[in-house]
């Protein structure tokens, strides 16, 4: 593959810095070490040390540190102050397939999905069962518990709280100025999930809630913490006075930073699709899948030649056959 190093080669992602977040810096690279330079300091890593490097405002990256980090299974985001938002994304540090080889087998089976989403909404029900409940009964718990939590946060503030008022394509052109703060604070979470989702080698596409999507799975992650960050922070905000979408954004950085959100959300997004927090796969197989849950090498010809077919004829389970031909055939 464009990788040169052996996958066995390589640091476990849990042996890793979980990221490094870079602002205003020029990046290169000298010999195996990704550089940092700005104005104050040089600052030398190993670029396999490296689980994430999110790349902030005012930085500057080389060719040549680009295929050092890509080689090293190091995941390169192009994010927003603090990781707050994602704009694009590079290689991850997962070189398996088996995250999203098992995302998509959950959420194309019915039965499996309804039971991904059980343990989504049961992460926001505490205490709760929701083991049997359809997701017709899931969706109107959701919405009585989001309505009550806009009330309950307009109360604990005293900020006026009508409806959640918002125009797609327009997320900052309708509404109050706590609407105004929601928007900007869920544009955020959507951010720093997606980030995370692709960190760990998942689609961001296939949602268990969501569908139809290119962001379903980061929607459905994101909604699993809005209650607990976006939604009363922005009530905080707006009883300051404090009503700029700048405002939002790195009010809800700073939480995050605190807290550790990057982590948490991985371990969740893990437990979610695999039953447990496990590491990425770090091997390539570079495998051929051969049917059913058979798979063969690649790399290798796997076309008949005189040999072979002198083997098949000897074992007797080689058929050729062609369509019937009549008795009477008209010539």
């Amino acid at each position: 593959m464009w990788w040169l190093a052996e996958a066995q080669s390589l640091h476990q992602v849990s042996d890793r810095l979980s990221s490094v977040y870079v602002e205003r810096c020029h990046i290169d690279r000298a010999e195996n070490a990704v550089v940092f330079v700005n104005k104050e300091r040089t600052v030398r890593l190993p670029a396999a040390f490296i689980a994430t490097l999110l790349l902030g405002p005012g930085t500057r990256i080389t060719h040549a540190a680009v295929r050092l980090l890509a080689d090293s299974g190091t995941a390169v985001s192009w994010v927003g102050e603090h990781g707050v938002r994602m704009y694009a994304h590079g290689l991850g540090p997962s070189r398996g397939s088996q995250v999203i080889e098992r995302q998509a087998y959950l959420v194309s089976r019915p039965q499996q999905r309804l039971s991904v989403a059980r343990k989504m909404y049961g992460m926001r029900f505490p205490g709760e069962d929701v083991s049997t409940a359809t997701m017709q009964q899931l969706l109107g718990r959701e919405g009585a518990r989001i309505k009550r939590m806009y009330r309950e946060n307009s109360d604990r503030t005293g900020v006026q709280w009508d409806k959640r008022a918002y125009v797609a394509g327009d997320a900052f052109g309708a509404g109050d100025d706590v609407n105004r703060l929601l928007s900007a604070g869920n544009s955020c979470m959507y951010g720093i999930c997606h980030a995370a989702v692709v960190g760990v080698g998942a689609s961001p596409a296939l949602g268990f809630v969501h569908t139809g999507h290119s962001l379903s799975f980061v929607l459905d992650i994101a909604d699993l913490y809005k209650a607990e960050y976006s939604i009363p922070l922005a009530f905080d905000l707006a009883a300051k006075g404090q009503i700029e979408e700048s405002d939002m954004r790195w009010a809800l950085r700073d939480r995050f930073r605190e807290t550790r959100f990057m982590s948490r959300i991985v371990k969740d997004i893990m437990d979610l699709l695999m039953g447990e927090f496990i590491e990425p796969e770090t091997e390539d197989n570079r495998e051929l899948w051969a049917g059913k849950d058979a798979a063969v090498r690649s790399g290798h010809n796997w076309g008949l030649d005189a040999d072979d077919i002198d083997d098949l004829l000897s074992g007797g389970y080689l058929s050729v056959s062609g369509p019937e031909i009549p008795d009477q055939a008209d010539w």
